[in-house]
């Protein structure tokens, strides 16, 4: 009766672990400490108060008393506008919107939308007040006032490419006057040059600005071990605690430290302020509401006096999160741009790893067959310490009975029977540590190959077989008979041809291990492999081909083990039946009671 109710329970409980994976993802997993909201100042109170120019007036998008329009325009009607400066590089196309000064449109040439040929490029930043508006802009603010972002720029060209760089210009009504040099190189880089050259006959007070805003309505997920969100590097640290959501709760997150750099992630993609030797004045995250959130770099308040010139550089990211790329942008002097992609704690792994995989993928010419190769030589690697452990398993089988002999004889005495374990450990030269050391070693190391394949850009949108994208989940899904019907099967009903393998051999696996368990553990691991199954389905095709490979490699392992150790499974096995035949005669017992 016990176990059968213990059997209920656990399946009750594995049912629970199904439905609330994707939830318990999304919400439990550690996080740094959040970064209190810094006090909110009134923008007219600060001015009466002569508090410092710009800090507060940089916020607004618009000047004091002008109304944003209402309601999101149309994307095409927004970059047919005929004041725009075409972007023309090898991995980037859009446009400079000489409205507010913004880099406004941006796709990226290599990746497409979706799997479909004809899907088009990947659009990264967007006009304002569009869908999926995303944009950088640079600017100044004069005086404790920020110019308006309604103002038209001149452009001395028609065309932004890495060998034609074009400078935006504008004269202001106080008889300055500002331009911005813009120069891209041939991957994602944007360098801006502010310069404000007073000619008036006063002094004034001029900040320069950069800023990048955004949706968070097309961001990927914040997931466990991905972070989507408000990052940057402060004091050579990464800051990323806080994802859309936390910082929407927050209003304003001011990090403490030098800053380095900051921008917004996507899984795949990234945009960054980096800037250049001015000292920042404020380097924040604001969340602005209704969704929309922006990275502000302002520098600190310069008086320019009469005929002077002020120049402040900033460069902007707009592109993939491409490991190389970012790591040659790295060694040119950016802080930590490489940890831009979430390795986390085992990127000594995982990079080498990912350089493995890029070169298999280059030799082989498709992504499948890498990872597969990759799990062997991976698994391969590891089986000199996995064959390690094993032999120390047959070892400490071997001594059970020395072993069972000395805890009788002094069943009475704990201490002296520890004390004549461990001389028996000394002679027979064993090590009881031994057999759990190769799982410890093998624990970050699958764990970093596991990252990799979740963090690699370059898995996205690959074919394998029948599959058209390994990044997403396996398409032959059973309840839409392998994609002949016409409908989504949602989340973990979505059990395709790589979660049934996946299911079977885990299964198989933890048959071809005799270990000795009471019966409710192992009515506990029978189920395990179909659970996992259905945890695994959502996700991505290519982490079901890293698992169900390095399972089929597993059984393969421990046959071979086995066969050179069959004292270990034949003392597995006689533990099994021993425990099998004392737990039917404890029942038996019960039985009479």
């Amino acid at each position: 009766m016990d176990n059968q109710r213990n059997l209920l329970l656990a399946v009750a409980l594995s049912g629970l672990l199904i439905l609330g994976w994707d939830f318990a993802m999304r919400t439990f997993y550690p996080e740094a400490s959040v970064t209190a909201p810094t006090q909110q100042v009134d923008p007219a109170a600060q001015a009466s108060a002569g508090g410092v120019p710009g800090t507060a007036t940089v916020a607004a998008d618009l000047p004091e008393g002008a109304q944003m329009p209402s309601g999101p325009i149309d994307l095409s009607d927004a970059l047919a506008s005929p004041t725009r400066v075409v972007i023309d590089t090898p991995r980037l196309a859009g446009s400079i919107n000489l409205i507010g000064a913004r880099i406004d449109d941006i796709v990226l040439k290599d990746y497409r939308q979706s799997v479909n040929k004809d899907s088009g490029p990947v659009r990264l930043f967007a006009p304002d007040r569009t869908d999926d508006q995303y944009f950088a802009e640079f600017g100044f603010v004069v005086g404790g006032q920020r110019m308006p972002s309604s103002a038209l720029w001149e452009a001395d060209g028609e065309r932004l490419t890495p060998q034609t760089p074009v400078t935006l210009s504008r004269e202001g009504d106080n008889g300055i006057t500002y331009s911005i040099r813009l120069a891209i190189d041939d991957q994602y880089m944007i360098t801006a040059e502010q310069v404000a050259e007073n000619s008036s006959g006063n002094a004034a007070i001029v900040q320069p600005f950069a800023l990048i805003k955004r949706t968070s309505l097309n961001a990927s997920p914040d997931q466990f071990i991905i972070h989507s969100g408000p990052l940057g590097v402060f004091d050579d640290t990464l800051y990323d605690p806080n994802n859309y959501e936390e910082l929407a709760e927050i209003g304003r997150d001011t990090p403490a430290g030098s800053l380095e750099w900051l921008g917004f992630t996507d899984q795949y993609w990234l945009t960054a302020l980096v800037p250049g030797d001015g000292a920042a004045d404020t380097a924040e995250f604001r969340s602005l509401g209704n969704d929309l959130f922006r990275a502000d770099l302002i520098y600190d308040a310069q008086t320019l006096p009469a005929g002077g010139t002020l120049t402040q550089s900033t460069m902007l990211f707009a592109g993939a999160k491409e490991s190389t790329v970012l790591d040659a942008y790295e060694d040119t002097g950016i802080t930590l741009f490489g940890k831009a992609i979430s390795w986390g704690w085992f990127e000594i792994i995982e990079k080498p790893f990912l350089w493995l995989l890029r070169t298999l993928n280059g030799l082989v010419g498709n992504f499948g067959v890498a990872i597969i190769l990759l799990t062997v030589i991976v698994r391969a690697l590891m089986f000199p310490i996995a064959q390690k452990g094993f032999a120390s398993m047959a070892s400490m089988k071997a001594i059970q009975p020395k072993m069972k002999a000395l805890q009788e004889r002094y069943k009475d005495d704990k201490q002296q029977q520890q004390q004549e374990i461990m001389k028996l450990y000394k002679e027979e030269k064993v090590n009881p540590l031994a057999g759990c050391l190769p799982m410890i070693i093998q624990i970050p190391i699958f764990f970093a190959l596991y990252k990799v394949l979740m963090l690699a850009i370059e898995m996205r949108h690959e074919p394998f077989l029948y599959i058209r994208d390994l990044s997403a989940p396996d398409p032959a899904t059973i309840l839409n008979m392998f994609g002949l019907l016409p409908f989504e099967v949602p989340g973990f009903l979505g059990i395709g041809v790589l979660a049934v393998l996946l299911g079977i051999t885990m299964w198989l696996t933890f048959k071809l291990n005799p270990s000795a368990m009471d019966p409710m553990q192992q009515q506990i691991f029978n189920f395990m492999p179909w659970i996992l199954m259905f945890v695994m389905a959502p996700f991505a095709a290519g982490l079901l081909i890293y698992w169900v490979t390095s399972n089929i490699l597993t059984l393969a392992q421990q046959s071979y083990l086995y066969s050179k150790h069959p004292g270990l499974k034949a003392q597995a096995k006689k533990d099994k039946a021993d425990m099998a035949a004392k737990k039917a005669a404890e029942d038996k017992a019960k039985g009479k009671a």
